[in-house]
């Protein structure tokens, strides 16, 4: 147990850039600890791991909150990029603790943090200036809202339906508009990020989309689903499971007030 606490808590810290080929291979040996294979994993989480990885997660956000912050309350971004490579690689240190603390079942507080300041994340983004390495920015944002958006579909996390409808509001527009700039992003050049894509993370984001939606009451889905029809990027995320099943309970809910009705209306002349 000693090493893993060790371990998470230099995992989840900012070293020097000279040490981050250590904290990489930190990072993919906890996972090993906590993944099961063929044999048992090297360690069952008990409360007190669960409770030091919360912890140190909660630092890592705080630097990250932190960040962002500074981000906002300048103009734009410093000429030698500086804020925004270790904006990236906070990123990436979210995304990854998001699947261990999936594995852990403690997702609840980074999810609630993430959707506070998700208005912010996307302003600092919108708000930054434009270079090729603001691309790379975008995918990472991407992927650790995936992961967040994944918790908040599939019941991992469970939200009011006022707080999973403002995350819909504010991550179907930002992810729609990203995508096709992250999809031509070219990764020759000196200057050009080497942007290291999952090939299911598109596939997988519009998935928890749908199931979002579909969980909501049936006037924001119309509202979503007639602002998805009328827009340009109407392509992704394809909502079409969505739309038809939104039609498929609207006309039973139809046939079944109707039903209803019609049944009122006998015994009223009785």
């Amino acid at each position: 147990m000693a090493i893993f606490l060790s371990t998470i808590r230099f995992a989840t810290s900012s070293p020097l850039p000279i040490m981050n080929d250590l904290k990489s291979s930190a990072q993919e040996q906890l996972e090993y600890m906590l993944t099961e294979d063929d044999d048992a994993p090297l360690l069952t989480a008990d409360d007190e791991i669960k409770s030091e990885v919360k912890e140190c997660v909660k630092r890592l956000y705080g630097r990250f909150n932190n960040l962002l912050e500074a981000l906002l309350s300048e103009v734009e971004l410093s000429s030698d990029g500086g804020e925004m490579q270790s904006f990236q690689r906070l990123l990436s240190d979210l995304s990854w603790a998001c699947q261990i603390l999936t594995k852990l079942e403690i997702m609840r507080e980074l999810v609630c943090n993430w959707m506070d300041a998700s208005d912010k994340i996307v302003k600092a983004v919108k708000q930054a200036r434009p270079t090729t390495e603001l691309i790379e920015t975008k995918l990472r944002v991407v992927e650790v809202a995936a992961k967040i958006l994944e918790a908040i579909g599939y019941g991992t996390v469970i939200l009011p339906t006022a707080k999973r409808l403002h995350m819909v509001k504010v991550w179907l527009p930002f992810v729609r508009v990203a995508k096709p700039l992250i999809d031509s992003a070219t990764t020759t050049g000196d200057d050009a990020p080497t942007l290291k894509m999952d090939s299911e993370l598109w596939q997988s984001l519009e998935s928890t989309f749908v199931s979002i939606i579909l969980a909501l009451p049936s006037v924001e889905q119309a509202e979503i689903l007639t602002e998805w029809l009328e827009n340009e990027h109407i392509q992704y995320p394809d909502l079409t499971e969505a739309f038809e099943v939104w039609c498929y309970r609207s006309k039973v809910s139809k046939r079944r007030l109707s039903f209803i009705s019609v049944n009122h209306d006998k015994i009223d002349t009785h």
